[in-house]
C-alpha cells in the first residue's frame, strides 16, 4: 500500500529550556540552561551527569513542579506551563514521579493502602472495593505481599520503600514517568532489582521514561538515549549503544573511564582534574574548559554550541567544529 510515511510525534518534547534561581547580590544560578531533547513513546532517555549539574532541576521543570525561566516543554503537543484547571489535573494524572528519596516522599503517618490509593481517591478512578483490589494488585507486580498494605513506611527497607513508590505512581496508570535517581540511594544488589522492575513495567505498560542518575553504568541498562548533562547543560546526546561505544565528548569520556571494571587490563577510576567552576559564575566560553584536558586557546574565548555528528549523535564541543580543523 503506497503512501505518506506517517512521522511519529514525540510524547515530551523540550525546546532550550532554561531554569535559573536568583542568589544574592545580583547572581543567578543557571541550574538549567538551554536544554533541549525529545522522548518517545514507549522509550527511555538517561539524563546523566554529577551531582549538582541540573539534572533533577531539569526533570521537576519538565513535569511543572518548578517554573520556566525560558523556552517550552510540550507533553503530546501541550505546553506544561500554560495548563490550568481540568488539563492541569488530567495532566498529573498522566505523568508521575519516583522520587530519589523514598522515605522522605512517603508520608510516614499513612499507611501502605492509604499512600497507593492517595491518587486513585483524587482522580475518583475507583470504589473502595475496586481500589483496594487495585493497591493489592499493584503490590504484587512490584514484588511485594498484600498484606503489606496495613503497614507504615517505616517497617520497610529501602529497597521496598522505593517499591511503594513505584507502586503509587503506578496507580493512577500514568503515561510517563520521570525518575528521579530512583536507585541512587539503595544498595548496589538492590539497584539492579529495581531497574529490572522499572523496565518489566515499561514492557507491560508500554511507559515512557525520563531516567535522571549519575551512574552511567546503570542507566546503559534501561535507557534507548543518553543526554550527559554538565553544569546545566547538555554537552552530548546519543543513543545509549553509541554513547558507550563511542563517547566523544572529554567530560563523557571522563564519566566512561570512571566507571569501576573487574578487568584488571581496563584503566577505570580516572579522576577529572581541577574543580567544578561555580555555577553562579559560569564563564562566557566552554565551562568544560578548565577541567578538560584537551582544551587549546579556542576553548577558553567561545561558547560551543551543539554539533551533529550524524545518525542522532549530537555533541556540544568545540573539537567538532570547522574551526578545530583548520587550527
Amino acid at each position: 500500500m503506497c503512501g505518506k510515511s506517517i512521522k511519529m510525534e514525540p510524547v515530551l518534547k523540550v525546546s532550550h529550556l532554561k531554569k535559573y534561581f536568583p542568589m544574592g547580590n545580583n547572581q543567578i544560578l543557571k541550574a538549567v540552561d538551554d536544554v533541549s531533547f525529545e522522548i518517545y513513546q514507549g522509550k527511555t532517555l538517561g539524563l546523566v551527569g554529577e551531582s549538582g549539574c541540573g539534572k533533577t532541576t531539569c526533570g521537576r521543570t519538565c513535569t511543572g513542579l518548578y517554573s520556566r525561566t525560558g523556552g517550552q516543554v510540550l507533553f503530546k503537543g501541550q505546553d506544561v506551563h500554560e495548563m490550568r484547571g481540568k488539563d492541569r489535573k488530567d495532566f498529573t494524572k498522566k505523568v508521575q514521579t519516583i522520587f530519589q528519596d523514598p522515605y522522605a516522599s512517603l508520608d510516614p503517618r499513612m499507611k501502605v493502602n492509604d499512600i497507593i490509593a492517595e491518587g486513585i481517591r483524587i482522580h475518583h478512578m475507583a470504589s473502595k472495593k475496586e481500589e483496594r483490589e487495585i493497591v493489592q494488585e499493584l503490590l504484587r507486580q512490584v514484588g511485594l505481599q498484600s498484606e503489606h498494605a496495613n503497614r507504615y513506611i517505616h517497617e520497610f527497607s529501602g529497597g521496598q520503600r522505593q517499591r511503594i513508590g513505584i507502586a503509587r505512581a503506578l496507580a493512577i496508570h500514568p503515561e510517563f514517568l520521570v525518575c528521579d535517581e530512583p536507585i541512587s540511594a539503595l544498595d548496589v544488589s538492590i539497584q539492579a532489582q529495581i531497574v529490572n522492575l522499572l523496565r518489566e513495567m515499561q514492557d507491560k505498560m508500554g511507559l515512557t521514561y525520563l531516567f535522571v542518575a549519575h551512574d552511567l553504568s546503570m542507566v546503559r541498562h534501561i535507557s534507548d538515549q543518553v543526554a550527559v548533562m554538565y553544569l546545566g547543560k547538555i554537552v552530548e546526546l546519543t543513543s545509549s549503544d553509541e554513547l558507550y561505544s563511542h563517547p566523544v565528548h572529554p567530560y563523557t569520556q571522563a564519566l566512561y573511564q570512571s566507571i569501576p571494571s573487574l578487568d584488571k587490563d581496563v584503566k577505570r577510576l580516572h579522576v577529572v582534574p581541577g574543580m567544578v567552576t561555580d555555577p553562579s559564575n559560569l564563564p562566557a566560553y566552554c565551562s568544560f574548559a578548565d577541567r578538560c584536558e584537551k582544551k587549546c586557546d579556542m576553548c577558553t574565548a567561545n561558547d560551543p554550541v551543539m554539533q551533529d555528528l550524524g545518525n542522532g549523535h549530537f555533541v556540544k564541543c568545540l573539537q567538532y567544529t570547522p574551526e578545530w580543523e583548520e587550527k
